[in-house]
């Protein structure tokens, strides 16, 4: 019998250090090894606690840690399930390290184009033609907020932009990874938008988003990895200007 691609790590091999990890860990040995997926039902506590031999008490405490990490969902009067993938735990992480001081916002910056210079080239090999009507209807968008001076509204329009190019590519852990980053965006947007100063330099970065678009629409993957390229140059050079690091 041929050997699964896929070699797991055997769970004891990570030698939790409380019942509460124990049990974490045997929860997601449990999904791996009923083949359960997104959206499928878990036992209740009441089951994974005897499963386990742990108390109810700690059943809970492990069921909250892996919906805190988003392994599974819980609340509103259901059964917990299998969560779908999502951005909110790495999301957290990189909010945590970032006003930690122990990765500065730059250095984000610089990761980010890094995996969006490659999500884009894969957006342009695969976008679909509702993915390239979405992304000119966002540069619309930009512009016309930008005339009417609403900054929070470029904002938000900036991250679906970045968002929609990271779905296009067709895997979804640039997905995860890309909004991941709403978080840091939110936070330094308004220094950007002020340390650009005139409504010239608003204008050419939207221009930036406009050229990467455009390459998209036209699958064109390395006239796109150039446009995002020179985009993340820019909004580093900005926040630099702008004195963060």
């Amino acid at each position: 019998m041929q050997d699964p691609v896929i070699q797991f790590v055997p769970f004891d091999a990570e030698k939790p250090t409380s019942l509460v990890e124990q049990t974490m860990l045997g929860i997601r040995k449990l999904i791996q090894d009923n083949g359960l997926k997104p959206g499928d039902v878990i036992p209740a506590e009441a089951a994974i606690s005897s499963e386990f031999g742990v108390s109810r008490t700690v059943a809970r405490e492990a069921m909250r840690g892996l919906a805190a990490l988003r392994i599974i969902e819980v609340g509103n009067g259901r059964r917990a399930r299998v969560a779908g993938p999502t951005a909110e735990a790495l999301s957290a992480i990189i909010d945590h390290i970032v006003h930690t001081e122990q990765v500065s916002v730059v250095q984000i910056q610089e990761a980010r184009r890094t995996i969006e210079m490659r999500a884009v080239s894969l957006a342009a090999l695969h976008r679909s033609e509702a993915d390239a009507r979405e992304l000119l209807t966002v540069i619309e968008g930009m512009y016309a907020a930008v005339k009417a001076g609403k900054s929070a509204r470029v904002m938000e329009l900036d991250i679906l932009f970045h968002e929609i190019i990271a779905r296009a590519s067709g895997n979804p852990l640039y997905s995860i990874f890309v909004d991941s980053f709403r978080v840091i965006t939110r936070q330094t947007w308004d220094i950007g938008w002020r340390a650009r100063g005139n409504y010239e330099a608003w204008l050419d970065n939207i221009g930036c988003h406009e050229r990467v678009a455009q390459a998209v629409v036209a699958k064109d993957p390395e006239a796109a990895e150039n446009a995002m390229s020179e985009h993340f140059d820019s909004s580093i050079m900005v926040l630099l200007r702008a004195g963060m690091k």
